[in-house]
Formats: C-alpha cells, structure tokens, sequence
C-alpha cells in the first residue's frame, strides 16, 4: 500500500508539473505585432496638417522601442509613411507564431464633441488584451474612456492572434488633438500600451485568460 501511495503522489506531482508548464508556456507569447493605422496615401484621420497616419507612426515606434527594452520581440507593419493594405497586414501577422497584434490609430469623428480613449476587439479571446490595454492607458493619462468595445475591422477578423486595435484620442476634438500633437502625450500612449502587453502576458501566465 505504501509502494502505491508512492508511485500514486509521483502521478499527481508529474501532473501538477505538466499542468504548470502548459500554464506558464501559454503567457510566453513569442512576438508583440505593431501595425501603425494608416500610411502613405491613407492619411487616416486629419485635420489641418495633423494626420493620424503620422501620430500612429510615431507612437507604434515608441511602443516598439519601450517593448525591445524590456526584452520582447517585436514586428511592425510598417516603419515609415507608406501604404499597406489591410489584407497585407493580417498576412503579415499571420505569418508569426505564439504572437499578438496591437494596431494603433487616432480617431475622428464630425461631431468635434466627442474626445477619449477606445480600445476594440473581435473574438472573446481578444477582449482581455483590449481591456488591458485600455486600462494601461487610462493609467498613464487620466482622461475620457470611452470603453473596451466588440467591432469588426477586418485586421482584427483576419488575424489569428489575439488582436486589438487602440484608438489613442481624436484628431477631430481640440482637447485631444492639441494633447496628440505633444510627443509627451504620445509618449504617456505608448507607455500605457506597454502596460497593459504587460499586464496582458502576466494574465495569461497566471492562467486567468487564455
């Protein structure tokens, strides 16, 4: 009896260890995507001479720049103004493995009230790291949140990672667009993006998202 009890806790010990490992495996995603919004003849948003694709840019290099310091890998869609299509940068996401996609935009809208933060997802698997990031945000610079929230833009459908796609302030409100003009601004973006990654990942690590 005491000769199967032994080999009977072995068992469980090997379970408990395979158990872990798959939890601790399934944090370690092996590449943060970046996909700056917009580019080259998509301007994106704008208003006056402040077009989206330009701030996006500079805040996904900024993200990109903060994750490589902490030891992540990262890919971006693009590093400089050109255009890619949309088709092209869930190609080139997918073509990753054990990755996430962040796609990171400025907002407009004609109602020039309307001002704040908005993080979206598509699949219920995506939704954490939309909150996350949303949050991480929110934490770095306290203004307007306009929610986590379910949408169906095609790079978010078409990529097989998890994916959100960040919507930084509007270039359309004064308030916001006079703050995304500030490198500061965008810089307390890209930290809050980087956080909530962050946060994500150890998440995921703990096993409370999958």
């Amino acid at each position: 009896m005491k000769k199967f009890n032994k080999v009977l806790t072995g068992i469980l010990a090997l379970g408990t260890l395979f158990l872990m490992s798959n939890i601790c495996s399934a944090g370690k995603f092996r590449t943060v995507i970046i996909d700056p919004g917009h580019g080259g003849k998509d301007a994106g948003g704008s208003y006056g001479k402040v077009y989206e694709k330009h701030l996006a840019l500079d805040t996904s290099l900024r993200v990109n720049h903060l994750l490589q310091k902490k030891g992540y890998s990262t890919r971006m869609t693009r590093t400089s103004d050109v255009f890619i299509s949309l088709s092209g940068r869930a190609a080139f996401a997918n073509k990753y493995r054990d990755a996430i996609f962040v796609s990171i935009h400025y907002n407009y809208t004609y109602k020039k009230h309307i001002r704040g933060l908005e993080t979206f997802y598509y699949s219920s698997r995506s939704k954490p790291l939309a909150s996350y990031i949303q949050n991480g945000m929110l934490k770095r610079y306290r203004t307007s949140s306009r929610g986590v929230k379910f949408a169906r833009y095609y790079v978010l459908r078409h990529t097989k990672h998890p994916s959100a796609l960040v919507e930084c302030g509007f270039v359309s409100n004064y308030s916001d667009r006079t703050r995304c003009k500030k490198a500061w601004y965008r810089q307390k973006m890209a930290e809050g993006i980087v956080d909530g990654i962050i946060k994500y990942q150890k998440a995921r690590s703990k096993g409370w998202v999958r």
